[in-house]
């Protein structure tokens, strides 16, 4: 991105005229420092799930999946 256009470009972004293509939108997160996914999320909550899972190694985020499976599969079993 352009710096003299930066500005005009990121406020039709923020403003809804335009979205930026996929390959901006990484570079727009990479100089954020966080995921592409964090742009998509619909609460500030799944936002930050999304922005600390980005910090995590790979071995952490499955021992995650594996405990979040775990009481997803309590909460349902304790619903029946």
């Amino acid at each position: 991105m352009e710096p003299g256009s930066a500005s005009s470009r990121m406020n039709h972004y923020e403003k809804g005229r335009h979205s930026p293509d996929y390959s901006t939108l990484s570079r727009i997160a990479g100089e954020l420092g966080v995921p592409v996914a964090f742009f998509f999320c619909e609460s500030d909550v799944t936002a930050d799930i999304i922005r600390l899972l980005d910090k995590l190694t790979m071995e952490q985020r499955s021992e995650l999946l594996d405990s979040l499976q775990v009481t997803v599969n309590e909460n349902l079993e304790s619903d029946c």
